[in-house]
């Protein structure tokens, strides 16, 4: 079951990352190269350098849930962002863009009520 939504925030690190790190080498990107907490709710996304694995690194209540998607053929296509970045701000529509083989670089959205906090 896919248990992310709209309510979560979507981090895309930026640097293609080994897939045979698990949670606590991927704990690590997050804490030593982004300086924040994985435990904050946040979904970390990690691409490889071919761009046909990717994971999303998740803490829920109680621990770190890790999903692991492979493409059998194409790649993932990453939005353009420049190499210093360490990491870009996602939404869930663009998650699942990215997830379903979109291109995202392009894509304009139109102008919606968004009630603020």
């Amino acid at each position: 079951m896919f248990g992310l939504g709209t309510s979560h925030k979507f981090q895309l690190y930026a640097h293609p990352t080994d897939m045979r790190k698990s949670f606590d080498s991927l704990c690590g990107l997050v804490s030593d190269d982004l300086s924040q907490s994985p435990m904050d709710g946040t979904v970390y996304i990690f691409i490889n350098k071919t761009r046909n694995k990717a994971k999303l690194l998740h803490w829920q209540s109680g621990g770190f849930v890790l999903y692991y998607k492979r493409l059998e053929s194409g790649t993932f296509e990453l939005p353009l962002y420049e190499n210093t970045v360490g990491s870009l701000r996602l939404s869930y529509s663009q998650l699942i863009l990215l997830i379903d083989g979109i291109a995202i670089t392009n894509i304009t959205r139109k102008k919606r009520y968004e009630k603020i906090p």
